[in-house]
């Protein structure tokens, strides 16, 4: 990728920004997830029941933000096996869905791009090849190397994205976080990175009840699709 002038970084999430998760993806992740909690959860009789399955999956996802740190901090799982094995999804390239043009949309926005993912590398590579996006990022980061001190810090966690900044060399008034979690959004607004609320794969759990997809304070610019992104420099400032 040819250098560019701009001191604008774009830093892209994966799932739900650059394709259709929630499409079909989402729940084969979520099927084999419960599987393999319900596996670690279980005893001599068997695999422990759906209620508790979903019962501690939600605890730790509020808790840590990611279901995989509650399984590691308090069962004792490898955090890589467990990763692989949520994301051993059989026919992935077929449940692939993204907007037209995508490519040549990343193109358009001036600066680098990094592609910043709480998904594992492996799945993360496949997604990226089929879409014809992989040559497209200056630098991918998957969940295994968001690390503090050899510690796993995904997103949402400040920590790691103020360790991520330091490493790169990067100012935060320069970079940009597109995204479909508020969450993640709010982290990165706390450190002064601008961020993008990208709205079109947002599932209805994230709607309120008229439709429109829930904001907060912490988004600076909320847009449909990538398509528009360069319709909002203005906003989100020439740098």
């Amino acid at each position: 990728m040819a250098a560019s002038r701009s001191r604008r970084v774009w830093l892209f999430d994966l799932d739900n920004t650059l394709h259709h998760a929630s499409h079909a993806i989402f729940p084969e992740i979520n099927r084999l997830m419960n599987a393999y909690i319900a596996r670690v959860l279980g005893d001599d009789h068997g695999p422990a029941d759906a209620e508790t399955v979903n019962r501690v999956r939600l605890e730790y996802y509020l808790k840590y933000g990611v279901t995989m740190l509650g399984m590691v901090r308090h069962h004792g799982v490898d955090a890589e096996h467990f990763l692989q094995a949520a994301h051993d999804i059989d026919g992935l390239t077929s449940m692939i869905r993204a907007e037209r043009g995508l490519r040549r949309r990343l193109r358009q926005l001036p600066g680098k791009k990094i592609l910043l993912t709480n998904a594992p590398a492996g799945y993360a590579g496949k997604v990226l090849r089929h879409l014809r996006l992989h040559t497209h990022f200056d630098a991918h980061v998957p969940v295994e190397q968001m690390r503090v001190h050899r510690q796993l810090q995904p997103k949402p966690s400040v920590r790691f994205l103020r360790h991520f900044l330091a490493r790169e060399r990067l100012r935060a008034r320069d970079c940009v976080l597109v995204e479909d979690s508020v969450d993640n959004l709010r982290a990165a607004r706390k450190l002064g990175i601008r961020t993008v609320l990208l709205r079109h794969y947002i599932p209805a759990s994230g709607r309120k009840p008229d439709g429109r997809v829930r904001s907060a304070t912490c988004v600076d610019v909320a847009v449909h699709d990538i398509r528009r992104l360069s319709n909002y420099r203005k906003i989100i400032g020439n740098l």
